[in-house]
Parts: C-alpha cells; structure tokens; sequence
C-alpha cells in the first residue's frame, strides 16, 4: 500500500471523500483539481484550467469533468458524479473500490467483472491533460464512453446556458475540437486509438460546487456537453483521453503519458510530498518565472514569493529558478514597492512589506549557497532604492520617521500581510508603525551594510535598534507591542513579534527575544501553525467560517497560520539550538497527517484557531509549504 491511499470504505463516505482534494499543476500556469472521487464542489475545481492571456490575466476552468461510462452486454454503468439540488448523480463513487497518488492520482472502478484504472497527468509544458484508461479485468467485450463537460469560463465566475455558445464540433484526429465562444482558445479532445464521436449537445443544469455555497458565494452552474466519445477495450489495454489547447499527436500519447509519469517524484512519504508540493507552485510563462502563492484562487504575490522561495527552491538546491523568480519580481519593482499582486497595469502595491522581504528572501540565498557576490552585482542597486525609498517617502503614507522606524498607511487600505478587507474595511489596518514592518526594516538595514560597509547605514541601523526596543517592548509584559501609533500602543498577542526574534539581524536583545517566543508558544502555539490572536483577546475568533464578511473578520483573529511556524522556530533554534531539536522535530512530524486531509499531499493555507483546527482556505499554499521545507532543513543543519 502506497504512503497516501484511500479505500472503498472511505471513498463511499461523501461527508469524508468530498473533503479531500487534489491539485496538479504543470509549469505554464495550468492546473487540474478536483475531489478524490471526483466530483467537483469547487467552482475552481477543473480537469484543464488555463491561462488564457489574450483574455485577461485570470485562469479558465475549460474542460470542468467527464463522466465515463462502462458498458458491458447491453448494460451500462456511468461512473461519473456530480452534485444537483437535492441529490447526487449518477453516483458513480459506489463503483470505487481504491484511489491512490503514487506516483499520480490513480483511480481503480469495479463493475461486475470489469475493473478499470483511470490515471490522470497533466502536460509538464503544454496546456494539455491526460487520463489513461487501463483495463485490468473484463469477462466479456467492454466500450467506454466519455462525456465532457464543457465550461469555457473565469475560474471566479460560474456557466450558465445560453445561446451564445457554438455547438459545432470539427473533427480532428482521432477527436475533435470545440470553441464555445470565439474569444477562446480552441480545446482539443482526442483519444488514442479510433473512436466514435457522438454528436449530441446538450447543457446539464444547475450543478452544484458545495463549497462555494458554504462559503456564501453563487453556487449553481450549468454545464455544456457537446456529445460523447466511444470505443472498445480490452483486457489488458490502455486509452489515453487528452484535453488540450493544442491538437495532440494522438499516435505518441503513450509515449507522452510514460515519459511525464518519469518525471514525477514519488509522493511515498512525507517529505517527498512536500518537495512535489513545492515544485507545482513555480510558473514558468512567457519567459517570466513567478511563485503562485496559493491553489486553486491565487495568483502570484509579491509577499508571498519573497517568503515562500527559501524553501520552496533554495532547500532543492535549485539557485537557478531563484534567481529567475528574483529577477521577475524586480521587473515590477515601482520605486522602492514591489506589486502586493499582479503585474504590469493590473498590478496592486498595497504592500509595505513586500520590499523588505526581499532583502530576507537574499539573505537565504546567501546563507545557502554563500555566494555573496551574486547577489551584489545583480541588486544591490535595488536595495538601495528601497532603502531611500522608504527613507525618503513613498505611496500609502509609506515613510522613516525621525526615530529612523517606518510608519505607513491610510485609510481604506491595509498594508502589512493582515489584509483581510471587508464591507467595512480593513479588518486590522494596523495604521502606524507595525512591530513586524520595523523588525524587517532593521534587518534590511543590518544586511545593507554588511554588503556595502556603509557607514551611515550602519549608523541608522544602530539608531533603528534603539528606537525599536524604547517603542515596541514592554518589561513589564514580556513582549513586544503589534503596532505603534502616536502615544497609543496595541498590546493585542499577535505574531507579528516573532519576526524580531526569527530575522538574520535581531533588534532584540537575547532575553528579550527569549520572552517573546515564550509568549507565542504559550499563547499562539498550536499543531497547525500560530494563532494570528491569542485566545483570550476579545476580537479572537476560534472558526473560520461563514460567508465571506465572517470569515474576513476571522482571518487574522485566531485563524492559524503554518508559515509562521517557521520564524517561530527559526527564533526558538537562535537560542535553544541542538536542545530545542526534539520540539520542532515534533512540531514537524505532526504535519504528517495533513498528508491525507484537504489538499492531499500539501498543506493547507489556514487552520481553525479552535482545535481540532481543521484546514481552511486555500487547499495548498506556497508559504506553508516552503517554510515546512526550510524548517526541516534548519532541524537538518544542527
């Protein structure tokens, strides 16, 4: 049995199995996700979701499911699934008798005496998914039959029926071709030995993704099936069904299908899980290479790709991707800001941390392979520009003041990585001079001047270290104030202070860095991540959930968050070292359960302040992940 297995018992169970998802992504930006059993309760769920750049910047759920049907003397047995109000159908789950991700997403179906295996990869570099089809067991002649649900939609949006759609499919080899509506791609469906095509469009309505009724968003989708395909099988026999934005070579699908098969990693135990993880967040397009901060809703983030990077990358040994990703961030790079989200005329800077993440993210690059001089001669322009940026002022009130610590905002907009913004506004705006943004700003700093030995850096940086302690500590409390402004002091336990013990540069002394992490351990602490509020705070909020003004309000309130662990223990390590091994060895090892929850083989972007803190929000983020991955090359190194 393989290290993630699911069996018929629990993949019956819908309350179980429709909790469990899977992502694939390939190089391009393109993904396929979807439930273990495969009925979609996502409106981002998908087989082929694609880029579609002609378009807009956003990805498009093309190809949504198909469901296969098994026929065998006469007799016919879909096992396809889909959600319609008030019951599922057809209910083709009662035929699974095994799913399995080693080293791919590997159904097994029984019907009578026929038992079929259904694989499904996605294109390493081409927009393109295949499912192989084998037949392992049949008593008598068996046809498959394949039918494609069509969306050809935003993946934020949902299909509805209409008569605007081009029903006309054209033939090509071995399949056909569809383009529902003539601003998108054409999407090729074909199979690898000859088939019929039966012509028989119709649209399927009111199909329901549950999770996006549970999250308080439009739920229902009506879905175009332009026919089916048919063919026979034998026993013994693979067929491969490709769905792609470019015609395929169906006499070399085999061959396409055996070749990506040997470029996985096997998913075989934890680790290996997280090093697949983290090679699917890396989108290489148009010469550009970007981090996605999160599937199935997120795009790339400036934030997210300076923290996320280390680990995703640097602890693979792959400089080279880093550097890619480092070089696009700096093409976007507006003044001394980096885009909080998007590029180019869509983007968004609402980021007051972004930039000095940057500084970090080199620091790790640094520390890994000790090539200083790399980095010198490739940004170190940048980071001065950053520096008298942010010195000098930039947008969003962004500015030094006179104790050398930063202060920014305004209102409307939240600026540190606590961003949740509802009808009401920014959930925690945080308008003033926030303890992780001066954390990062000495940091920064320290690094600066360790580069370029200047000396009035050098200066400020000392100054920075005085002005922070004089603010943001308390003796009395044990720890570190969340944000400053004027005389007024927010004494909320967050762990946004973590960062000042974690960083390459510490504005802390020892003793204090030792009170602020017993602070966060006591109070923040959990098996999923730390509490972005502590649990007798007032505004703290044990459940994520709810339409999306709740789950706003809850999302930096007591939500947890995985990435954080790894400042926390970066921090714990600075002072315990080799004692503290057996505690983040621990903390490490309890991720190994997520394995088989949510986001099969990922992390998860949130957890449930309340135990048992369940996973929330995005199925598989970058963050959590990579920091999982540089914790345990951290606990390595010691």
């Amino acid at each position: 049995m393989s290290y993630i297995h699911f069996d018929k018992t629990q993949l019956i169970n819908l309350n179980y199995s429709l909790d469990r998802e899977i992502i694939r992504t390939n190089r391009g930006g393109c993904y396929t996700s979807t439930t273990i059993i495969g009925c979609n309760t996502r409106k981002y769920h998908g087989l082929l979701v694609a880029p579609q750049p002609h378009l807009d910047e956003q990805l498009h759920v093309m190809l949504s499911t198909v469901h296969e049907t098994v026929i065998q003397r006469g007799a016919s047995f879909n096992l396809g699934i889909s959600k319609y109000p008030g019951n599922y159908f057809p209910r083709g789950h009662k035929y699974l008798e095994d799913f399995d991700t080693e080293p791919i997403p590997k159904l097994t179906y029984r019907v009578g005496g026929v038992l079929l295996q259904k694989e499904l990869i996605l294109d390493t570099n081409r927009d393109r998914v295949m499912i192989r089809y084998t037949l392992l067991e049949a008593h008598s002649p068996t046809k498959i039959r394949i039918n494609p649900f069509l969306a050809f939609r935003g993946y934020h949006n949902l299909c509805k029926a209409n008569d605007r759609i081009n029903q006309e499919a054209t033939k090509v080899q071995n399949g056909i071709s569809v383009q529902l509506y003539p601003e998108y791609t054409p999407l090729f469906m074909q199979i690898s030995k000859k088939n019929e095509f039966v012509a028989k469009p119709d649209w399927y309505y009111n199909i329901e993704y549950i999770m996006e009724r549970e999250r308080g968003y439009e739920y229902q989708e009506d879905l175009f099936v332009p026919g089916y395909f048919e063919f026979d099988i034998k026993k013994g026999e693979s067929v491969i069904f490709s769905a792609g934005l470019i015609e395929a070579d169906t006499s070399t699908r085999q061959k396409a299908f055996e070749k990506e098969l040997s470029r996985r990693i096997p998913r075989n135990n934890f680790e290996n899980c997280l090093k697949n993880s983290a090679g699917q967040f890396v989108q290489r397009r148009d010469g550009k290479t970007h981090i996605i901060a999160g599937y199935p809703w997120f795009g790339w983030w400036g934030r997210d790709t300076f923290v996320a990077s280390p680990g995703l990358l640097l602890t693979q040994g792959d400089t080279k991707t880093f550097l890619e990703v480092m070089d696009t961030m700096v093409e976007d790079l507006h003044g001394p800001l980096f885009p909080n989200v998007g590029s180019g005329v869509m983007r968004n800077m609402a980021s007051m941390d972004a930039p000095l993440w940057f500084f970090w993210s080199l620091q790790q690059f640094i520390s890994f392979t000790g090539d200083e001089k790399t980095i010198k001669n490739r940004y170190l322009g940048k980071l001065k520009g950053i520096i008298d940026g942010y010195r000098t002022g930039t947008d969003f009130g962004i500015h030094m003041m006179a104790n050398g610590l930063i202060w920014g905002g305004e209102d409307g907009v939240a600026l540190t990585w606590m961003d949740a913004v509802n009808s009401d506004g920014p959930v925690t705006p945080r308008i003033g001079t926030p303890v992780e943004i001066n954390a990062l700003w000495y940091n920064a700093l320290c690094f600066y001047a360790s580069l370029t030995d200047d000396q009035e850096i050098h200066s400020l940086a000392k100054q920075v270290k005085i002005s922070f302690q004089e603010t943001f500590w308390s003796a009395k409390k044990g720890y570190l104030a969340d944000y400053v402004e004027g005389t007024y002091k927010d004494w909320s336990i967050r762990p946004n202070m973590i960062f000042a013990t974690s960083l390459p540069f510490s504005p802390l002394e020892e003793e204090q860095m030792g009170a602020v992490l017993e602070v966060v351990k006591s109070k923040l602490l959990t098996n999923r991540g730390i509490r972005s509020l502590a649990p007798d705070d007032p505004a703290y909020k044990g459940y994520y959930h709810g339409n999306q003004y709740t789950r706003d309000i809850a999302y930096h309130n007591g939500t947890v968050w995985p990435w954080l662990l790894g400042h926390f223990v970066e921090g714990y390590l600075k002072l315990h070292g080799k004692s503290g091994k057996h505690f983040v060895e621990k903390i490490i090892k309890g991720f190994d359960g997520v394995m088989t929850q949510y986001g099969i083989g990922t992390v998860a972007e949130i957890y449930d302040g309340d135990p048992p803190h369940r996973p929330k929000g995005s199925t598989s983020q970058a963050w959590s992940v990579g920091e999982l991955l540089r914790m345990m090359h951290i606990v390595s190194k010691l």
